[in-house]
């Protein structure tokens, strides 16, 4: 999980399928393009699944990023905002929550 707040720097492209959907992120480090794997609920609260991409659009170290996750809901063309995660219990529900969607996607890859 990263340790600062990042921007998002453009909008997901939705030209593209749902589970190639992805945005930029403006980090201390430089601009870094995610692949979003899920959008998800725990809770009252949403939180978003980002597969870092290198260079080459290939996520090198398996390492996925998730973040709080807020749209305004009166302005739909309003940039998403997410928000480092800083309670651990907070984060341990998160990534929990994220546990049982890769679990799901594998049950229903089965069927």
């Amino acid at each position: 999980m990263k340790k600062e707040e990042p921007n998002i720097i453009t909008e997901p492209d939705q030209n593209m399928a749902q589970e190639e959907m992805t945005v930029e992120l403006e980090l201390d480090e430089g601009i870094v393009t995610c692949s979003v794997v899920t959008i998800f609920s725990v809770g009252e609260k949403d939180y978003i699944a980002l597969l870092p991409l290198s260079e080459n659009s290939d996520n090198e170290d398996g390492s996925v990023w998730i973040y709080g996750y807020s749209e305004n809901p009166d302005d739909p063309n309003e940039e998403p905002e997410l928000r480092y995660i800083e309670d651990e219990e907070e984060y341990e529900q998160a990534s929990d929550a994220f546990d049982e969607y890769l679990d799901s996607c594998e049950f229903d890859e089965i069927l």
